[in-house]
């Protein structure tokens, strides 16, 4: 149940972020035509992306929805690191393209940008900043990569935004000779755009890598393990993650002296109470190693 509320909270926020990502594009393309401004174009730019960029997250999110099947025993979870590649890949994208229009318009002459694009600015800003918290506390609560990478697409708007403001400000402010500034705005906003691309791509990176980031859980994990009758200790605890689910593999230590029958059911208990306490476990795995011959295995 917990589960599939995580699913449905995901792929409702995706249709958030879609219908803000593609009403904003709009407002943005009109502001920065009629206001002589290419920052707000290239904001409107990112903004195009991040429509489709959403629309991978939603896909991505209800592919990862598939039961698991024989020839995907863990589910389908994996497709969400996957997706935030190519979400990232849309991020550097933009990035570049923005870098090489922004370049082009600054050797090119043109008129100073309009003031009122300020007032469109600072609401844009608000916006995508209530729409980053929003997003980010939902990727938190359901445990998603795509989701996450997602709200950092929001964040790097907010960014990108900000950068115009200032060059707008800049040009109305010095006047003749800084009409330029807003597309410097607009270049540095390319570099923030690339460097917040990477801090995506890593923790996506350690997800399909099934690197060890997960010492939290671990600790919950074990700590959670000895409130089960015959448990004595644990030993050693391996987590990867897929989609919104964490597969674990714990070696839990028992009495040496009891019979294999009773070993397998404390076992089976282990599972089941890790699994009512931690809803966000997938598979869990355990290894029963006896109390008077706990050893270590590299």
């Amino acid at each position: 149940m917990k589960e599939r509320s995580n699913e449905q909270t995901a792929i409702r926020t995706t249709y958030f972020s879609i219908f803000g990502n593609a009403s904003l594009a709009l407002i943005k393309g009109l502001a920065g035509f009629f206001g002589n401004s290419y920052a707000l174009i290239a904001d409107a730019m990112e903004s195009t992306t991040d429509i489709f960029s959403s629309l991978l997250v939603l896909v991505g999110l209800k592919y990862a929805k598939k039961p698991a099947d024989e020839n995907h025993p863990y589910g389908h979870g994996k497709i969400e690191p996957l997706i935030t590649f190519i979400v990232v890949a849309f991020l550097v994208t933009s990035a570049t393209i923005i870098a090489y229009e922004s370049i082009q318009h600054i050797r090119t002459p043109h008129k100073t940008p309009e003031s009122w694009t300020l007032y469109v600015l600072g609401a844009i800003i608000l916006w995508k900043e209530v729409s980053y918290q929003i997003v980010i506390r939902k990727s938190t609560q359901t445990h998603s990569s795509s989701l996450k990478a997602d709200a950092w697409h929001h964040r790097s708007d907010a960014i990108t935004s900000i950068m115009a403001f200032i060059g707008i400000s800049i040009a109305l402010i010095f006047g003749e000779g800084y009409e330029t500034a807003d597309d410097w705005a607009a270049l540095l906003a390319s570099a923030f755009i690339l460097y917040n691309s990477f801090l995506i791509f890593r923790p996506a990176l350690g997800e399909i890598m099934d690197e060890h980031q997960y010492d939290d859980l671990i600790q919950e994990i074990r700590d959670t393990s000895m409130e089960v009758d015959g448990i004595i200790g644990t030993e050693k605890c391996f987590i990867r993650k897929s989609g919104m689910k964490y597969h674990v593999d714990l070696h839990a230590i028992v009495d040496g002296k009891i019979s294999v029958e009773e070993g397998h059911w404390i076992a089976h208990n282990l599972k089941d109470y890790l699994r009512k306490e931690i809803p966000n476990l997938g598979h869990v795995l355990i290894h029963i190693e006896p109390d008077e011959y706990t050893y270590d295995v590299d």
